[in-house]
C-alpha cells in the first residue's frame, strides 16, 4: 500500500518514520489557508487537514496534517516575522492555550477519515530576555504560535496535557489508529 504524504515538513516525515513508515511520496498540498469568518480553532484545523488531503491527487493513500495553536478562540498565526513571533510569544506567557492537530487520510476511493489531537500547553510567565534569546534562535521561523516545542521553547514550557508529538506536528498516536484501520501494517 502507497502512502503519500500531503506534507513538505520535516517534522512530519521523522515522526511518521517513528511508526516505522516511510512515505512512497511526498506531495504537499497548495491551498488556501486562510480562516473563515467566525471559524474556531477547530473546525479550522479540522477543514485545514481534510482539504489538504483532498487536494492531493495521488494514488494510494494520502496522509495530512494541520497544526493550530489557540488562545481562546483565537487562533494564532504561523510566525513569519520576528514581530508576529514576538506577538505570539507576548500572548501566550503565563497562561495557557491549546494546540490542535488534525490529520485526515484520504483512500484510493476518495473517502477520508479523520482524527483530531487537542493538546494544553502552559508558557511560564517570559521575561523581555527569555523571548529576546528565544527570537535570536530563530526556531519560531514558519511556527504555528511562534515556537517549536522540540527545540528550546521547551524549557520555557511549564507543563503539557496531550499528545506531545501533536504539538510538534503529528499526533503519533491518532495517526498510528488511522493508518492501521486503514489496513496499514504497523507494529
Amino acid at each position: 500500500m502507497q502512502l503519500i504524504l500531503a506534507s513538505a515538513s520535516p517534522r512530519r516525515r521523522e515522526l511518521i518514520a517513528r511508526l516505522g513508515l516511510e512515505p512512497s511520496g511526498i506531495a504537499p498540498a497548495d491551498i488556501d489557508e486562510t480562516p473563515q469568518k467566525g471559524e474556531l480553532p477547530r473546525d479550522y484545523a479540522q477543514r485545514m487537514a481534510r482539504e489538504k488531503a483532498l487536494a492531493v491527487n495521488a494514488e494510494g493513500h494520502v496522509l495530512a496534517g494541520d497544526t493550530v495553536v489557540a488562545a481562546g478562540r483565537r487562533i494564532l498565526p504561523k510566525a513569519e516575522d520576528e514581530a508576529t513571533a514576538r506577538q505570539c510569544l507576548d500572548i501566550l506567557s503565563g497562561r495557557r492555550h491549546r494546540v490542535l492537530s488534525a490529520i485526515a487520510l484520504k483512500a484510493p476511493d476518495g473517502t477520508v477519515r479523520e482524527r483530531l489531537s487537542d493538546t494544553i500547553v502552559r508558557f511560564k510567565r517570559l521575561s523581555t530576555e527569555e523571548i529576546a534569546s528565544y527570537l535570536a534562535s530563530g526556531e519560531w521561523e514558519g511556527k504555528a504560535g511562534g515556537y517549536a516545542i522540540q527545540g528550546a521553547a521547551e524549557g520555557l514550557i511549564q507543563r503539557i496535557d496531550g499528545s506531545h508529538s501533536g504539538v510538534v506536528g503529528l499526533p503519533l498516536y491518532e495517526t498510528r489508529a488511522l493508518l492501521k484501520a486503514a489496513g496499514f501494517k504497523i507494529g
